[in-house]
C-alpha cells in the first residue's frame, strides 16, 4: 500500500478485520502505518497458514481479529482468538499456524 493510500485512511473509522481479505492458501498483508519508530500491519492466514519460528530486534504487539490461531513464543504454546492479544519481547524465538483462517493486527515498535 502506497503512502498516499494509507492517508487516504487517516480521519476514517476502520473495521480492521475488513481492510485485509483472505487469500486462498496463502498470507496477506496490508501496512497500514509505516514510520521510524514502528509499523502497524494488518495479517490474513488461510487455514493451515503460518510463519516459522523466527526472532526480531524489536517489541511486537499481536492482536487477534477474526479465527483461531496458535502462537508459539519461547517454547510456551498459546491459543488466541479474536480479541485476544500478545506481547513479543525482542529477540524471543515465535511462530504461529492457522488453526482456522484468522485475521490478526502486528504492531512492531522499533523505538
Amino acid at each position: 500500500m502506497t503512502e498516499e493510500k494509507r492517508n487516504d485512511l487517516k480521519g476514517t473509522a476502520l473495521s480492521l478485520k475488513d481492510l485485509v481479505a483472505y487469500q486462498d492458501g496463502t498470507v496477506a498483508s496490508r501496512m497500514l502505518i509505516n514510520k521510524p519508530v514502528g509499523t502497524v500491519t494488518l495479517f490474513s492466514f488461510d487455514e493451515d497458514e503460518g510463519l516459522s519460528e523466527h526472532t526480531a530486534p524489536y517489541d511486537a504487539l499481536v492482536t487477534i481479529l477474526e479465527g483461531e490461531c496458535e502462537i508459539w513464543l519461547s517454547g510456551k504454546t498459546h491459543t488466541m482468538r479474536e480479541g485476544d492479544t500478545i506481547i513479543f519481547p525482542a529477540n524471543a524465538p515465535h511462530a504461529l499456524s492457522a488453526v482456522t483462517r484468522f485475521k490478526m493486527m502486528l504492531t512492531m515498535i522499533r523505538a
